[in-house]
Parts: structure tokens; sequence; C-alpha cells
């Protein structure tokens, strides 16, 4: 699990090394508005729910960080993405078993369900991917190259065929 989330992750930072920080922070792409920087910073946000409510045993998905330097500047943005790798790195194969209490607000209030610590670092990679897909589009309308063919793509997601 550990291998495939770093795996993802990676792309993130492959990116981010390609970038400047005016295109990271770029907010101009409707209809949304919102930049490379904003989709990587959330994304990390929700890893890091995980981690910081572990030792007690409930996470909220609702208390992220929302660091602003790591959603305008790429270099803070790597180091956010170096953080949750190296918190990762000291999982243990026996650690995704244990049952976290996981808190969300679903729209109409916070809801709170038991969960394994896997099934939350599931939950945040497919969320990941999720949101690559939408910076891939974002990166499209600024001209920018993917990172890789698979940037944004769910591994169970068949992939249409280009002709030659």
């Amino acid at each position: 699990m550990v291998e495939a989330i770093e795996k993802n992750l990676q792309r993130g930072i492959k990116l981010l090394e390609a970038i400047s920080d005016e295109q990271y922070s770029d907010t101009t792409i409707p209809p949304y508005y919102s930049s490379i920087g904003a989709n990587m910073r959330h994304i990390l946000d929700v890893f890091a729910c995980v981690f910081n409510g572990l030792d007690r045993k409930c996470v909220d998905f609702s208390d992220r960080e929302r660091n602003l330097l790591a959603e305008e500047q790429t270099k803070f943005g790597i180091d956010y993405f170096n953080k949750v790798i190296d918190q990762l790195h000291c999982l243990s194969t026996q650690d995704f078993d244990t049952i976290i209490a996981v808190t969300d607000d679903l729209g109409t209030g916070k809801v709170t369900t038991n969960y394994t610590l896997g099934s939350a670092l599931i939950q945040a990679h497919s969320h990941a991917i999720h949101h690559f897909a939408s910076i891939g589009f974002i990166i499209n309308q600024l001209g920018i190259e993917l990172p890789d063919a698979d940037f944004g793509y769910n591994p169970t997601t068949p992939k249409k065929e280009l002709a030659e």
C-alpha cells in the first residue's frame, strides 16, 4: 500500500519540480479558478489529517492545515509531499488494521464512523488521484505537459486507445 501511494505522490513532486511558482499558483482557469497549488495542498491536507489524528485514533477530515505557503510556492509544496511520504514510511503493515474513528462533514454536518487506518489511506490515495485529474485539466489549459501518462488516472479506469 505504501509503495503505491508513494508512487502516486512522487508524480506530484515531479510536476512541482517542472513548473514555476507562477504556474503553481495561477488561478485563472475556469470554471473553478483553483490553482494547481490549491489542489496539491488539499490533497496533502487529507493525508495530514490521517497522520495528525493517528495517535488519538481520531481522524477529522474537516480539520485541515490549509498551509498557504504549500499552496503558493512549489518548494513548500514539495516539502509537504516529502513530509507525507516520510510519515507513510513510519507505518508497518500491522498498522493498516488499526481501527480509527473518522469524522467528516458530508454537507449536512459532521458524521463519525469507524475505519481501519488502511481504508483511510486508500480513501486519501483515491482522493489524490481524483484531484490529479482536476490538476491535469488545469495544466492542460496552462500549456504544461503532464508529468507522466498515468498522472490523474485511477488504475482501474480503462484508457482510451488513440488511433495512429
